[in-house]
């Protein structure tokens, strides 16, 4: 029988700051006053601001979660929703076109 791999959010963030870096960006931890259910990371990158909710595996938003993320997105902002590993290289590829190698998605 095989055993179901649990991925904690701790894990997750560790990796995205891992990625991010990589590809010459930074990851800030945020804590809002009076807020609740705001994206727990902001991730800079050249040129791109994105807000960032992470889950570990059978996470799941929570409705007030939702609404503010729904908010954001209303105003023009970028959130990203991160439960896995491939779910950080398929957001920042998309964003920046590097692979989770760091490398153009061109080459070179």
């Amino acid at each position: 029988m095989r055993r179901k791999f649990i991925l904690r959010e701790k894990d997750v963030e560790k990796y995205l700051s891992r990625r991010v870096k990589k590809v010459g960006g930074e990851v800030r931890k945020v804590s809002w006053t009076g807020r609740r259910g705001a994206p727990d990371r902001l991730i800079l990158l050249p040129g791109k601001t994105i807000w960032a909710e992470l889950k570990g595996t059978g996470g799941r938003l929570a409705p007030h979660q939702a609404r503010e993320i729904a908010r954001l997105e209303a105003a023009g902002c970028v959130v990203w929703i991160l439960w896995t590993k491939e779910d950080v290289d398929a957001a920042i590829e998309n964003i920046t076109g590097a692979d989770a190698t760091g490398s153009s998605a061109g080459g070179g």
